[in-house]
């Protein structure tokens, strides 16, 4: 290597480097981003969060929102030099953010674990933790692959998985939940829906081999109990009825795709 390319490589290593570490005092206004950081070990970099980032309740983080609204005057006196955001977060409360000088990154909805690999990758570029991100990546594509092997040659399950009770709401199409059921073998009884609210009786009638209910507090059980009694569905009369926590299965991060993963791949044994 001669002293010219010797020279760009290390200006080029500098300035990665600089990138990486600018960002000191982050504020979080999702849990799954919340939650990522710390998978990173980016947590002494977070001044900010929501009520419903469970990662950091035991922390001394302060907390800037709640689900939907953001308390503006106290964000901005925390003097942070970025927010992470979701696509769904108010944009004027992205514009006034930014307004104040204030860099703001939005991240939209992952639909696939592969766009929820590379956001993970980006933010730990972002945070000095670019190897860290790349690890756990590795990591968790190859528990994938190894589901994915043990799970080779058996019949495809026909798949509900309910994320809400009232109204009764279903895992879509292009989402990174319905990558869930795809990766496991399965297939989504909601694959042709564009939207998530359905009947009961449309769920009778695509007579799901399993069913999977995301938590929601006293509702699971209700949930769970209403379920059984419908008698004719495939998943009631095999007892394949099962619940997953939401803080692991509504989470869009690497870690807690795979725990999802998990989960299916011991209840569909």
């Amino acid at each position: 290597m001669n002293k010219k390319t010797t020279f760009l490589v290390l200006f080029i290593m500098c300035i990665a480097t600089l990138s990486a570490q600018q960002y000191k005092r982050i504020i979080s206004l999702a849990p799954s981003i919340t939650q990522s950081l710390y998978y990173l070990g980016a947590e002494d970099k977070l001044v900010g969060r929501t009520s419903y980032c469970v990662a950091a309740e035991n922390d001394n983080i302060e907390i800037v929102a709640s689900a939907v609204t953001l308390n503006m005057e106290k964000a901005v006196s925390m003097k942070p030099d970025l927010v992470l955001v979701l696509g769904l977060t108010d944009q004027k409360d992205i514009e006034t953010l930014r307004k104040f000088g204030i860099e703001v990154m939005v991240y939209e909805s992952p639909k696939t674990f592969k766009e929820i690999a590379e956001q993970f990758v980006e933010l730990g570029k972002m945070v000095g933790k670019a190897n860290v991100a790349q690890q756990i990546i590795a990591e968790s594509e190859e528990r994938i692959k190894e589901i994915q092997k043990e799970r080779a040659g058996k019949p495809v399950p026909n798949i509900f998985f309910q994320l809400g009770s009232n109204p009764l709401f279903t895992v879509t199409p292009n989402t990174f939940m319905d990558d869930y059921i795809q990766l496991m073998g399965g297939k989504n009884i909601s694959s042709e829906l564009n939207k998530g609210i359905i009947s009961r009786e449309f769920v009778v009638a695509k007579n799901p081999d399993y069913i999977f209910i995301c938590t929601m507090g006293v509702a699971t059980e209700q949930e769970t109990k209403l379920w059984k009694s419908y008698t004719s569905i495939n998943a009631v009369k095999n007892q394949r009825l099962f619940t997953i926590h939401a803080d692991i299965a509504c989470q869009p991060t690497p870690i807690t795709f795979v725990q999802t993963l998990e989960v299916m791949h011991k209840a569909m044994k």
